[in-house]
């Protein structure tokens, strides 16, 4: 588990200091440590000039680059946040090409007091996914402890938000030195900037009409199924769902419910906590609603604690959304349209839509347990990208998992898995 004769090269972070904490106590393992920055925003949360590197050139001169900078530092391991983004995925190409470890972070897979941290990719090209239960059994034989669950509680959302808002600040304002710099989202960068800026403006007016919304359906005294839904833009939606837009999946849940739900159902769709309003969900989900005649058992509501709304659902639907997990925690029946790591045969539903709103299927709870036991023990990593007690949290962790011979999966199996802290509060 050391860092000497290591070369660490970080590419695009989460919004805010983490990569640049992680970089820092990389570098006193003893590795030596890089950032190429694409944007102003990049450069902002990265002050040690001494080791950013800029890539000021057109995003098609980018492979070549990369492959420049592998040379000339003589990096052995890259650093990314997400791996479907054009210029990682890229990146990641040649780096598997030329042998270099792949350390990919992502929002954790057991949401909100956990992060993702992986080898070689992450979501839909995660080695999750080629793995079955038995195998994940076997690894966790050696086991003699269970760990602790947590709340149902996004830990640092207003923290997200904020950081957002001022990467893009600085991406809209001090962008002349990265003019060719292209977003991977398809809206403006100054677009972005607004509706992150709109979205922490009105989080006391959401949490009004989440609050008025959740007590309607809470004391409406009717069964209901829940719809979780996504951001568009996210990469696990765009990249690894069947859908180009979230209307397409709106319109599959309405018409799937009108057929096959009992007269005396409702549906429920539920927001992402950082949905900025880019995409009108309530303004679809009525306009939907009303052309299959079913706009009094529909509603929208908008983010919030998803807990409060399955402690009484029927069963759930989604494309691939990480708050599934949750669903399938509760023993409820759950139904995806995407790929994802949660996706096994011993917890999804097979069913045709219309027939799984009639009389949806349970997932096997205790093998469910399993494999979150197993995620736990693994990729799983207690604390957060953006409150500074989450990043504390992590950083303990997450570095020698880094430095570490083996990945999370492969540690877990051959007994050298780095111990587990216990979860606890952070804020």
């Amino acid at each position: 588990m050391k860092g000497s004769g290591r070369v660490f090269l970080f590419l695009q972070g989460p919004h805010g200091p983490f990569f640049h904490e992680l970089g820092r106590m990389i570098r006193r393992a003893g590795a030596n440590v890089w950032r190429v920055g694409f944007n102003s925003g990049d450069s902002a949360f990265w002050p040690d000039r001494d080791s950013f590197i800029p890539f000021t050139a057109p995003q098609e001169d980018w492979p070549e680059t990369f492959r420049e900078i592998v040379r000339d530092k003589c990096v052995t391991d890259i650093v990314l946040y997400g791996d479907t983004r054009a210029i990682h995925a890229n990146a990641v190409a040649v780096a598997r090409d030329l042998g270099l470890g792949i350390h990919v972070f992502e929002e954790g897979y057991l949401r909100p007091y956990w992060v993702t941290y992986e080898r070689g990719g992450s979501n839909g090209n995660s080695r999750l996914m080629d793995m079955g239960l038995p195998e994940m059994q076997a690894a966790l034989a050696q086991l003699d402890m269970d760990l602790p669950d947590a709340p149902a509680r996004w830990g640092d959302m207003r923290h997200h938000v904020f950081y957002g808002a001022l990467y893009h600040f600085f991406v809209m304002t001090r962008g002349r030195r990265f003019r060719n710099f292209r977003p991977h989202r398809a809206i403006p960068i100054h677009k972005e900037f607004r509706l992150y800026l709109r979205r922490l403006v009105a989080i006391p007016l959401h949490a009004t009409e989440r609050f008025v919304a959740t007590r309607r359906i809470r004391h409406g005294g009717f069964p209901y199924h829940l719809a979780l839904l996504q951001l568009e833009h996210d990469s696990s939606f765009q990249m690894h769902s069947p859908f180009s837009t979230m209307t397409e999946f709106l319109e599959l849940c309405i018409d799937g419910f009108a057929k096959g739900a009992p007269q005396h159902h409702h549906l429920v769709f539920k927001a992402h906590p950082l949905e900025d309003g880019r995409v009108p969900l309530s303004r679809e989900i009525a306009r939907l609603a009303r052309a299959r005649g079913i706009e009094d058992r529909v509603h929208f509501v908008r983010g919030g604690k998803l807990a409060v709304l399955l402690n009484h659902a029927r069963s759930a639907v989604t494309v691939n959304s990480t708050a599934a997990q949750q669903v399938l925690w509760r023993g409820l029946p759950l139904k995806v349209f995407g790929s994802a790591v949660y996706a096994k045969p011993e917890f999804v539903s097979t069913q045709p839509l219309a027939e799984f709103f009639a009389q949806p299927t349970r997932p096997d709870s205790r093998a469910y347990r399993d494999y979150r036991h197993y995620l736990l023990e693994t990729s799983q990593v207690a604390g957060g990208f953006y409150s500074a007690g989450g990043r504390r949290s992590l950083l303990r962790q997450v570095v020698d998992m880094m430095l570490a011979a083996e990945d999370p999966y492969d540690a877990l199996r051959s007994g050298n898995a780095t111990p587990r802290q216990q979860l606890r509060l952070v804020k």
